[in-house]
């Protein structure tokens, strides 16, 4: 089990390169993550939702993605509460403190989940998360130590050298845990080191003197990370795609809940497309040919974030000047009339005034769809894959001008008269290379001649490369028996 510092040290990615790098091996090799929180999910064959990052981690198994790789996941919808799913199905919505009295009742499903993985592999990984030193929330931990002695699984912790201190990090964290959670830790791996490996010698030296710990591993920097879906939205606001002048603008409003916004990683590699994610306090770009809206979690929060913001604005002075507008899931939903949650799904029950530019109205009720779909677009017969999550129904005029027509012969989506504004339910669009291509042609850029699904294989690949080469992997396989 690969527990961390803090969040954000690196723990998923490493995971993913060791799975790569076990599989090519020659050995069975499942993700597992007791507990995660995120609102970039993926879909699983049957129909269930994971975390991203563990769907990433099965592809980097060369396996399907299953409920049982992250039987909890959280997905945050204000400051506060977040919705809880389990193996794969909406169980609750908790807040902060409702939830940590929660947790002990969902330890016999992360034990039934992780049973689950360990039947069909030679090898799990296992992933925490946040912060092993959490003493305040070390009462009915699911996440990390409270997993790892149920399981009896030996940890190897992580700290992030790039971020500074992680001496005091690694060492700070042997201090303040019980000492009999101190015992499941058997080793130490410090990631994302810049520079001369050898100026830290000293530093791997007096960390395994103070802790006990075994040094596993001193992991360079991997710049090809960005490359890879990231998990949290903090990664995405600090991995800001390069500038592209000159080349067709893509703007997209980074909202506070946004999901599955790995949407956007295959626009963000194309040469030929200037991509813009814009955080607070910066307006849409006046050359902005497309503006994206993404997916939310949280659709009318974000919607009422989006007008704090003066997004609203802009977007409807871009659509005045003959801009194009594109709303994904969430997204699409803000661009209708109206969007209703009489249930109080997403907050208190009521009802909010959309953006206008889609005579189209959103009734959030019903149960969550969750579906992989494929089929095509209805303006071009383009093919496309990608995936439906999302609660609510959307109907209006608007809607007999539909976007995609499914496998299934079921039309999906809404588009203006004019065609310049348009929504769909469908995600991962822009990965279906014909489809990327079509998009990017009608902006007037130039579609480079990619891969999107090799070139990730390939970062894999490098990844697992890169590991092998820094860390002590027949270190890991003995500790893990």
């Amino acid at each position: 089990m690969l527990q961390g510092t803090g969040s954000s040290v690196g723990k998923s990615l490493l995971v993913a390169g060791l799975a790569r790098a076990l599989v090519l091996r020659g050995l069975r090799v499942r993700p597992f993550k007791p507990q995660n929180m995120s609102n970039n999910a993926a879909v699983t064959p049957g129909g269930g939702e994971i975390g991203r990052a563990q769907a990433l981690q099965a592809r980097a198994a060369r396996v399907a993605p299953s409920v049982h790789m992250n039987p909890v996941l959280l997905k945050p919808q204000s400051e506060t509460g977040a919705q809880v799913v389990v193996q794969g199905r909406v169980h609750a919505t908790a807040r902060a403190r409702e939830y940590q009295a929660m947790k002990p009742s969902l330890m016999p499903f992360v034990l039934e989940s992780f049973a689950r993985m360990r039947a069909e592999a030679d090898i799990v990984l296992v992933e925490g998360a946040g912060s092993a030193s959490e003493i305040n929330l070390r009462a009915g931990d699911i996440a990390n130590m409270g997993f790892a002695r149920a399981a009896g699984v030996p940890v190897v912790l992580v700290g992030d050298i790039d971020r500074g201190g992680v001496i005091a990090s690694l060492v700070g964290t042997h201090t303040v845990v019980a000492p009999e959670d101190r015992a499941m830790i058997r080793g130490f791996i410090v990631n994302r080191m810049r520079g001369d490996l050898s100026l830290f010698a000293d530093g791997m030296t007096g960390i395994t003197e103070r802790t006990g710990w075994a040094p596993l591993g001193l992991v360079p920097f991997f710049e090809n990370a960005r490359r890879l879906p990231a998990e949290d939205a903090e990664d995405l606001r600090d991995a800001l795609p390069p500038r592209r002048p000159g080349k067709p603008c893509v703007a997209v409003p980074l909202l506070p809940r946004i999901s599955n916004f790995d949407d956007l990683d295959p626009l963000a590699a194309e040469p030929g497309l200037d991509l813009r994610l814009l955080r607070p306090g910066q307006p849409v770009p006046a050359e902005a040919a497309l503006v994206i809206l993404p997916g939310s979690k949280a659709t009318i929060a974000d919607l009422a974030a989006l007008r704090r913001e003066g997004w609203d604005t802009d977007i409807l002075a871009h659509r005045r000047r003959g801009g194009a507008v594109l709303g994904l899931c969430g997204g699409f939903q803000m661009l209708g009339q109206r969007i209703d949650d009489p249930e109080g799904i997403e907050g208190p029950p009521g009802a909010v005034q959309g953006l206008g530019l889609l005579e189209i109205e959103t009734m959030l009720a019903g149960d969550k769809r969750l579906e992989a779909v494929t089929g095509e677009s209805i303006a071009d017969g383009v093919a496309f894959s990608g995936y439906e999550m999302h609660i609510g129904r959307t109907a209006g005029p608007d809607t007999a001008r539909p976007v995609l027509r499914l496998t299934d012969g079921r039309l999906d989506g809404a588009a203006s008269a004019d065609g310049l504004v348009s929504g769909t339910y469908a995600h991962g669009l822009f990965g279906h290379d014909a489809q990327r291509a079509a998009w990017l042609a009608r902006l007037g850029a130039d579609a480079a001649p990619r891969n999107h699904d090799a070139e990730v294989e390939a970062v894999l690949d490098a990844l697992a490369a890169h590991l092998e080469q820094h860390v002590d992997i027949d270190a890991l396989l003995a500790l893990a028996g």
